[in-house]
């Protein structure tokens, strides 16, 4: 089972980085497995702390994959590291072991401390479908654009029905980045 967090880390100079995550649960231990070459893998090697960060709001999850990183944050309790203001939940992480990978290393962290900040009020099938185009986005690289196309034909009747602001602001990120991909792959201008 993948986890859909906000994960940040801080660089060795204190540089904060903000990206969104899926995680797993091993043997009790949580697996961050980033692709080679990533900011977040370098944070991680570098201080070896990380907060998982559990949020509701999906416009972090849409602002990691098209240029918008600036979010409130706020200092760690038990570790070298930032938390997103949003978040509902947050694990603060120590890097015990890592199983190098030419291509994506497995990571494996222990929690050494969680807090709850706010209740979890329930789903929004709006927020899952920003989190799956988000997925899709991520992967524009490897995926037809027919398949995008259709998953997002979808995804837009959750949206439609469901959604609230912070949705509505993050799915349409995400659509303007599909379109800027597509036009750029046939050649097109796009407003």
């Amino acid at each position: 089972m993948i986890y859909e967090s906000i994960l940040t880390s801080l660089s060795s100079a204190g540089k904060a980085h903000i990206a969104p995550f899926g995680v797993r649960e091993r043997n009790g231990l949580v697996l961050i497995a980033p692709f080679r070459p990533s900011v977040t893998l370098d944070n991680l090697l570098e201080t070896r702390y990380a907060v998982l960060n559990f949020t509701d709001d999906v416009r972090p999850f849409a602002g990691g994959l098209t240029g918008r990183h600036d979010w409130p944050l706020a200092r760690a309790s038990k570790v070298n590291g930032v938390v997103l203001a949003s978040a509902l939940t947050h694990q603060e992480l120590e890097l015990l072991e890592i199983k190098d990978d030419e291509t994506r290393p497995e990571l494996y962290f222990r929690v050494i401390h969680e807090e709850i900040h706010a209740p979890f009020r329930g789903f929004n099938r709006a927020q899952a479908a920003v989190i799956e185009l988000a997925v899709l986005v991520s992967r524009l690289h490897m995926l037809p654009m027919e398949k995008i196309e259709t998953e997002i034909d979808y995804l837009k009747i959750a949206i439609e029905k469901t959604a609230g602001e912070r949705e509505l602001e993050a799915w349409q990120w995400l659509v303007d980045k599909v379109e800027n991909h597509k036009a750029a792959m046939t050649g097109g201008n796009q407003a």
